[in-house]
């Protein structure tokens, strides 16, 4: 397999950070700003997806850093993992919690970012029973909190079964760590 250490792509995602303009309410703006929902209720949030290791054949394993910056002005906590789902042509795939993991409160303050990893396995072009055809990148900070849809540029991924892509999600974890 072909991957880059999980740390070098952590530290690509860090130095990748953009600034977002302080639009104000809820929902999502062009550049990824998110009033996130639950804990996090009174913190506005950038999510920057990528860059990551791309998996460029079948079989490889690819990783996709995504980070997540508090632009609040409040300290704001996560928990757990993120909601993350791939869909495409009407399909959604949901992506299972990274086994075994034991993932912690992670508590931002303003201007402070966590990260989360998705780890896939490429999956064969054109075979609809062993490859998932995404299209895109559904992430949501917590439980029932606003989902925000990203392009997935990285290919087919492999399928477990006809629901279960091969792919995992990382806990937050505060960027650097």
């Amino acid at each position: 397999m072909r991957a880059l250490p999980i740390a070098v792509t952590v530290l690509a995602a860090a130095l990748a950070l953009t600034a977002c303009d302080d639009s104000s309410g809820g929902g999502t703006d062009k550049k990824g700003t998110a009033a996130a929902s639950g804990t996090c209720a009174a913190g506005k949030f950038a999510l920057d997806v990528g860059p990551g290791n791309t998996a460029p054949v079948a079989g490889d394993t690819g990783n996709i850093p995504v980070t997540v910056t508090n632009r609040g002005s409040a300290d704001c906590t996560l928990k757990g993992f993120p909601g993350v789902e791939l869909s495409g042509g009407g399909t959604s795939w949901p992506v299972a919690e990274q086994q075994p993991a034991n993932p912690e409160k992670v508590t931002l303050k303003p201007a402070e970012a966590a990260t989360f990893t998705l780890t896939y396995v490429r999956g064969p072009k054109g075979d609809p029973k062993k490859s998932a055809v995404a299209k895109n990148l559904k992430i949501s900070l917590s439980a029932g909190g606003d989902v925000q849809s990203f392009p997935w540029p990285y290919g087919e991924v492999a399928l477990k079964t006809a629901s279960a892509p091969d792919a995992s999600v990382s806990p937050f974890q505060i960027a650097g760590d």
